[in-house]
């Protein structure tokens, strides 16, 4: 099923996204800079895709590391990942951290990022004395084992 999702150039140079596949999940979205743009080990820098989009109500836009480009380079984003709501009309960016140990070098037009759009539910949260028991309780951070 296709959803479809209006997007606005902000910059002519701007690259629709695209899918790496026919079946892939997530569009690859393109860095719309006038140059190219090197990120020291460690630095975080936004990177403008040229795009704004309309991502329909009960979606959202969810921003991944390219799995090449985090592998390879280091470069992924930086909160790991983005989030797009549907009522966000400015232009998509994505901060690029560089998690390698030497520069890395974004270039024009280059795939920096992938775009996953998914339906999500609306929650409604409700303060109580006391929650449900189950087996696992308030175990957690390694409790069900390390295997």
């Amino acid at each position: 099923m296709a959803v479809n999702i209006n997007i606005k150039k902000l910059n002519e140079k701007a690259i629709i996204p695209t899918l790496g596949s026919e079946y892939a999940a997530g569009s690859d979205l393109y860095a719309c800079i006038d140059e190219p743009i090197t990120i020291a080990p460690g630095e975080t820098v936004l990177i403008k895709t040229g795009l704004a989009m309309e991502i329909p109500e009960g979606y959202a836009g969810l921003i991944y590391a390219r799995s090449g480009l985090a592998t390879k380079r280091g470069l992924a984003p930086a909160n790991k990942v983005g989030v797009v709501d549907s009522d966000y009309r400015g232009e998509v960016m994505v901060a690029l951290h560089n998690h390698s140990n030497v520069n890395a070098t974004v270039e024009v037009g280059e795939r920096i990022a992938q775009l996953v759009v998914t339906p999500f539910l609306s929650v409604a949260f409700s303060e109580v004395d006391v929650l449900s028991d189950t087996v696992r309780g308030a175990g957690g951070f390694g409790s069900s084992g390390t295997k």
